[in-house]
């Protein structure tokens, strides 16, 4: 379909989706929302697809957040729906933070699997400053950093750097600008060579056993493990380390 308010391009076996509204500094409107929905989508149904590059053709600024100007009738059920649709992707995703990272794109972040910033970006939750909160993005700060941090970050309505954010556990690396892309298209690439099964496999286990008592969570990964050694690219994997060749994984 065409977007209005992002880019999608897809180039080998990854998608990038850019948020592409810089006259907004992307602030995430219903539009933009609704749009991320469906890229997302489209990446998740494409089996050409391996990995999922979020970022902003925006120079400094990867999004401002909410969008104030239209908060009152905001859709508040789109911002669940999409950090869910990533969680529930089947597919690595990885936020390139080129630049200022606030409010509702803190918890867009936080949503993918990966975080590369550049040294200029920074994040927060500035939401207390105009009189609301960050409800939905709490929880997903509360399940990456701990809990003064979570509490820190969101009652003081501060910014921080991109070296705090990967100390604190936010951001998983931390890059001069000029090598942000190669740092991203790194990462991007490694993560198409595996196998997309067991890719969806993992990252599903992750997702569902994050809040899960430790024996639930032991039972569930025990079952994904069993499905995992009973799929073909298990079987090829092995056979192509003995082998001393690169695995040819299975499409789908």
């Amino acid at each position: 379909m065409p977007y209005t308010s992002l880019r999608y391009q897809v180039a080998g076996a990854v998608a990038t989706i850019a948020l592409d509204e810089p006259d907004t500094r992307n602030a995430l409107s219903d539009a933009l929302l609704g749009e991320l929905l469906v890229a997302f989508a489209a990446a998740r149904d494409d089996t050409a697809v391996r990995c999922v590059v979020l970022a902003s053709t925006h120079p400094t600024v990867f999004s401002s957040g909410g969008d104030l100007a239209h908060f009152a009738e905001a859709d508040t059920t789109l911002f669940p729906q999409l950090f869910e649709r990533i969680a529930d992707l089947g597919k690595p995703v990885i936020c390139a933070a080129a630049g200022h990272v606030l409010a509702g794109a803190l918890g867009l972040a936080l949503a993918c699997d990966l975080v590369v910033a550049s040294e200029r970006a920074t994040f927060g939750t500035p939401e207390l400053n105009v009189g609301l909160f960050p409800f939905m993005v709490s929880a997903l700060l509360a399940r990456n950093v701990g809990r003064k941090t979570a509490s820190e970050l969101l009652l003081l309505a501060e910014r921080i750097d991109a070296h705090e954010a990967r100390r604190v556990g936010i951001v998983n690396r931390v890059v001069a600008p000029e090598e942000l892309d190669a740092a991203v298209d790194a990462w991007a690439q490694r993560l198409a060579r595996f196998s997309p099964a067991v890719m969806k496999l993992g990252k599903d286990a992750l997702s569902r056993t994050r809040d899960m008592p430790l024996d639930d969570a032991l039972e569930l990964l025990r079952e994904q493990l069993a499905t995992a050694l009973a799929t073909d690219d298990a079987r090829e994997g092995v056979a192509a380390f003995l082998e001393r060749r690169e695995p040819r994984w299975n499409a789908k």
